[in-house]
């Protein structure tokens, strides 16, 4: 099979290079096999089954080699590297403890279908099987969570296998390859030999999507009166997000994004109602509940975004476009299953509108999501809470504000700062909010912002994380002070892991087992242990000052920004509860349950209400 122009723009020369047919070592051939694939960035850590390829490094001009300080983090650096440009990330890492590091960054990009190659040592054939020092079994390790897995077993198949694991990465659904590599094939002298074309028998993705179901598709989506597009991932990966907004203009049909789409339609569209699902906007969800007609491209219907999947669009027709024929249906029977990438589908659509152009049906439709959106808005009281403290909607809001959307990329850790950034980050351009979707990965924001700033020196690269996830993963702090990685990053400190701080407090009868965290280290001296700028705000007055000390700062740098520990991340669905079930909403119209005994006050705002809500649970609070 030729590879396909999509797929060759992505990479280097393949076999036009100035190794072709040079006698090399196995090692060298390894460095000579991903200069070929146009690789220019790989993130690591050497052992003694990787140093031959370490060695062989060390001469390569084309390669920048990131050293990181724990392989897990090396692989979130890939990622987020991979995430940022759409190439396929890679890591080399030793055997044993060195590959079985990288398993969760692994998960973490098969959950999210990311395009990683992770290159693992591994001790001589001759002993595998023997137990041998730092020997491990990473390729039955990791065999759930990778898109295919190689052991060489000969130099002759060495650059056959590394032409076909950047191309089963990055093609059809995204995911990581691991190729293992034992140390006697890497000392193996052998002649390089990079193939021009790749032959899998076994893989053939399907791309095109059915034209009859396309053709089914379009009527539905010009007869439906509620129709929703429901938008993941697969926009991003696929680089469908003009098509996406073509769509969705010519039938004025609103968009809701799942947390992996956020950027994949812009924050600003008056037809982008965010995210959906437990942390989603109240009128999102509204939406989806209420819908005629669900049209799922490139999303899977995750219960963190369906809620009671048996109330999830509950009258609603499906049409359903993934690449991954095993999504569909997987959750959700679909009217009209298509499988193709969501890039090739969308266009399909686009042209049968353009030969059969209809009126839109949806302003009665839009008007209501408009009188949604107007009743129940996301909280923003400003930076300030009614008692005084940061107010973390508020600090994101200023943040946003702040941020340059076409020069700036946002990372997040996993806890309630990341669905605060999603409610409050606004994102117009692709590629610039990278967060851990599906596997919810504590200590993946800061390595990942470490990998996009490598891609981008150009651009601010931003963290927003928790006091608990970030330290997950800071040791980095080293990795970008020596390397010369400028990230920047807003620690939102409530001495707490909050999302299970939250949970606790509202189904557990505030039994906080295990989630009150001390207020150690002193995160603004392990910044002047490391190198980085650092500098504590607890009070809004200073706030903006602060934001704009650590956005300026000329070199790596965090702000320890202190919010308080009772905060919580509203709206919420509670887990297995309908999507429109929803706790904490803000509500302009009829006062919210959470104002009850205020009806009778005339709140303008939604800052007004929502201030009136906390005081009135603070006074419940004191009154106990």
């Amino acid at each position: 099979m030729i590879i396909d122009k999509e797929y060759e723009a992505k990479m280097g020369l393949g076999p036009h290079t100035e190794k072709q047919g040079k006698t090399m070592l196995g090692a060298e051939a390894i460095i000579a096999s991903l200069e070929a694939e146009g690789v220019d960035t790989v993130f690591g850590y050497p052992g003694g089954q990787a140093i031959k390829i370490y060695d062989a490094l060390y001469d390569s001009k084309k390669i920048r080699h990131v050293l990181a300080r724990h392989e897990q983090a090396a692989t979130h650096e890939a990622d987020g590297y991979a995430r940022s440009t759409g190439k396929t990330g890679v890591v080399i890492v030793t055997s044993g403890p060195g590959a079985t590091n990288t398993v969760t960054g692994i998960a973490t990009a098969y959950m999210d279908s990311v395009p990683l190659v992770v290159i693992t040592g591994q001790v001589p054939r001759n002993i595998i099987g023997t137990d041998a020092f730092q020997e491990s079994d990473i390729v039955g390790i990791t065999m759930p969570i990778v898109k295919h897995s190689y052991l060489l077993q000969s130099c002759e198949d060495m650059t056959r296998i590394f032409r076909e694991a950047f191309y089963i990465a990055n093609t059809g659904r995204p995911g990581p390859v691991l190729i293992d590599v034992p140390s006697d094939l890497a000392g193996a002298e052998m002649v390089f030999e990079y193939p021009e074309d790749v032959n899998i028998p076994s893989y053939k993705p399907t791309v095109k999507g059915n034209v009859r179901q396309i053709r089914q598709a379009v009527e539905m989506m010009k007869s439906a009166k509620r129709p929703i597009l429901y938008v993941g991932g697969g926009i991003i990966a696929s680089g469908s997000e003009e098509e996406l907004l073509a769509v969705a203009e010519d039938l004025q049909i609103p968009v809701v994004t799942t947390l992996m789409a956020k950027s994949a339609f812009p924050s600003s569209h008056p037809l982008n109602l965010g995210h959906v699902g437990m942390h989603g906007s109240m009128f999102a969800n509204y939406a989806v509940t209420n819908c005629d007609l669900l049209v799922a491209v490139g999303a899977r219907f995750s219960d963190r975004v369906t809620g009671k999947l048996a109330s999830f669009a509950p009258d609603a027709k499906v049409i359903h476009v993934d690449v991954d024929p095993a999504e569909i249906g997987k959750n959700r029977i679909p009217e009209v299953p298509i499988v193709g990438d969501a890039k090739v589908v969308l266009s399909g659509i686009k042209e049968q509108l353009a030969k059969n152009p209809c009126e839109p049906i949806t302003k009665e439709w839009l008007d209501q999501i408009k009188e949604w959106r107007s009743s129940h808005p996301f909280y923003s009281p400003g930076v300030s809470t009614p008692t005084g403290a940061i107010s973390p909607e508020g600090a994101l809001d200023l943040l946003s504000d702040l941020l340059d959307p076409e020069k700036s990329i946002v990372t997040t850790e996993v806890g309630q700062h990341q669905m605060w950034a999603a409610q409050h980050i606004d994102r117009d351009v692709p590629r610039t909010f990278l967060t851990s979707g599906g596997l919810g990965t504590m200590g993946f924001g800061f390595p990942a912002a470490i990998g996009a700033k490598v891609a981008y020196p150009e651009k601010e690269v931003i963290c927003i994380a928790g006091d608990g996830s970030f330290q997950m993963n800071s040791q980095e702090m080293a990795t970008a002070a020596a390397e010369g990685i400028n990230v920047k990053v807003l620690l939102m400190n409530n001495s707490a892991l909050g999302m299970v701080h939250q949970w606790q407090g509202l189904f557990y009868n505030k039994r906080y087992s295990e989630t009150l965290l001390p207020d150690i280290p002193d995160f603004v001296k392990l910044c002047d242990a490391y190198g980085w700028g650092g500098r504590r705000v607890s009070s809004p007055d200073e706030l903006k000052d602060a934001m704009k000390w650590l956005l300026d700062y000329e070199g790596p740098a965090l702000l320890d920004m202190r919010i308080e520990r009772e905060e919580n991340v509203f709206p919420m669905v509670a887990p297995g509860a309908p999507l429109d079930d929803i706790i904490g909403a803000v509500n302009v119209g009829p006062i919210s349950n959470m104002l009850e005994g205020f009806e009778d006050l005339p709140f303008e705002n939604a800052a007004e209400a929502n201030a009136a809500a906390h005081q009135a649970a603070g006074d419940a609070e004191g009154e106990k």
